[in-house]
Formats: structure tokens, C-alpha cells, sequence
């Protein structure tokens, strides 16, 4: 059995072999804040491991869902019931995307973003050391949402704690609630998402109680990744119809002594001089 720390955590394996060996199995692991984040930030491994034996996409949600925005037929929920149904909606997710597992925590938000609460990394260490994936899709330090931002630094507090030669290979810091077109190109990671026709819509259309909140993050993401493929190069046709970005968090796991904070500012001091050279080379 998987046993975490909240008792309002739920773990679910669609082809329902024993949960440690579905966790064994998983060579990309998606780590997000909600019920949902996962499809959003992490499609890229999603359509990596869909319907091969050799690979497996298992994801992990971090909170428990209860704070979300609510309207039409679910306006008058309690937390309670918006919470019980976006855990029934990150299911139906992981049948839909062929997930190794999925692992709802089930922590408070608050939880998360207090630093000495240890039962969130302890979660998140287990989960880790079972499967020992090769990457890791996370959220980027630069990301606007206070909830998302702490589950990166949970998450990198869980990795610091396994061997270095047991940490994953690559770790990516990816778009969510905001976007990595400021990062200079050439420390930009591309991920292609073209992925199967329909996926994409069929996964994020799944997070009804988000949509009729008045959310429709459905449309925003790929409308994102959309642009990212046109907008990524002014001089060369489009390359694929999807694209999302990511950062390389992977420092992060192979130097402890290396700050979060210090390695997301060089990317915004790179940006900084890489406009301040493109306007004085252009300037009469």
C-alpha cells in the first residue's frame, strides 16, 4: 500500500497492477501543485511514455483542491464536494493519458507553503526513491502562484534528500501561471506537444469544475502552446503546431549548495543584458 501523511490523500493506478510496482515502473514523473497542473505543465512526458512499455508517466498532485474558484453547477459546493471531484476528475485524467499511477497527497495548500511542515517532502521522497525517474516535470521558480512556487521548493528539498547518483537525470521547470518567453533562447528547453489529435482536449477537458469556474484554462494552454510554436523562430516556418517551454532545473539536483532564488535570477539577468545589447547594437 501507498500511505502518505494526510488522510485525505487518494492514489490510483488505471490498469491496476500493485501500487509500488506501478510507482517502480515510472521513467516520467509529473509533480504538480492541483488537479490539473499536471496535463497543463507536463503534457510533454504524458505523450513521451503514451502507449509504450518501456516508459511510464506517473503524476503526483501535491494539494488537495479545496480552495478553487466555483460557478455555475458547482457554485454552491462546499470544499468538501469540489475537492472529492476534482480527485474523480484527475482519475479520469490518468485513465485517459495511460498514467503509471497518480498520487493525490491531499496536503492543505497552507501545508505546503510552510517550510518546516514535513510531511509533504516526506511524500514526495518516497514517491521519488520508488521510482527513481529519469525526469522530473516541475513547476519553474518564476511561476506567479505563491501554492506553485513552494510545491517546486518541496520538490527540490525532496530530491536533495536522495544519493546524487540516484537523482534524476533532468529536471524541468515548466509554464503554468506564467510563461517562459522572457528566458533568452538558448537556455529555453523546447518540448514539442503535438501529441496524439485530441489528446490534449480530451485531458483538459476532463477538470469540469475548473471550466465551469470560470477558468477555461482548456482553451488558454493550447492557445500558449500554439504560440510558442509560431512565435519561436521569426525567420524559419513553424517547426511543430504545439510547443511548450520549459527551464533546466537539473543544477538544482546536482549541487545542494546552489540556491533556487540565485539560479532563477541568472536567467532573468541573461534576459536583461540580452535586450540591453539588442537595443544598443540597434540604437542610432
Amino acid at each position: 500500500m501507498m500511505n502518505f501523511a494526510s488522510g485525505a490523500s487518494d492514489f490510483y493506478v488505471p490498469d491496476g497492477i500493485a501500487p509500488e510496482d506501478a510507482v517502480r515502473r515510472t521513467t516520467h514523473l509529473g509533480i504538480g501543485a492541483h488537479q490539473d497542473d499536471l496535463e497543463f505543465m507536463a503534457f510533454h512526458g504524458i505523450i513521451a511514455c503514451l502507449g509504450r512499455d518501456d516508459r511510464w508517466f506517473g503524476g503526483v498532485t501535491i494539494t488537495d483542491g479545496r480552495g478553487s474558484s466555483r460557478a455555475g453547477t458547482y457554485a454552491s459546493w462546499s470544499d468538501e464536494q469540489i475537492a472529492a471531484e476534482r480527485v474523480q476528475e484527475q482519475r479520469r485524467a490518468a485513465e485517459i493519458g495511460q498514467y503509471a499511477f497518480v498520487a493525490q497527497l491531499g496536503h492543505p495548500s497552507s501545508a505546503v507553503r510552510t517550510a518546516n511542515e514535513s510531511g509533504v517532502v516526506d511524500d514526495l521522497h518516497r514517491i521519488l526513491e520508488l521510482a527513481r525517474p529519469e525526469a522530473v516535470y516541475l513547476h519553474n521558480p518564476a511561476d506567479k502562484h505563491d501554492t506553485h512556487v513552494a510545491c517546486l521548493l518541496r520538490c527540490i528539498e525532496a530530491v536533495r534528500r536522495m544519493p546524487i547518483g540516484t537523482r534524476p537525470e533532468r529536471i524541468y521547470g515548466c509554464e503554468v501561471w506564467r510563461d517562459l518567453d522572457w528566458v533568452v533562447d538558448r537556455e529555453k528547453t523546447p518540448m514539442p506537444v503535438d501529441g496524439p489529435p485530441g489528446l490534449a482536449e480530451r485531458l483538459n477537458g476532463v477538470f469540469a469544475t475548473q471550466i465551469a469556474g470560470g477558468k477555461r484554462y482548456d482553451l488558454a494552454v493550447l492557445g500558449r502552446r500554439m504560440a510558442n510554436a509560431t512565435f519561436n523562430d521569426a525567420h524559419a516556418p513553424d517547426q511543430t503546431t504545439a510547443l511548450s517551454w520549459a527551464i533546466d532545473l537539473t543544477p538544482l539536483a546536482r549541487d545542494d549548495s546552489l540556491d533556487a532564488a540565485e539560479h532563477t535570477l541568472g536567467f532573468i539577468d541573461r534576459f536583461r543584458a540580452d535586450v540591453e545589447d539588442r537595443i544598443n547594437r540597434l540604437r542610432r
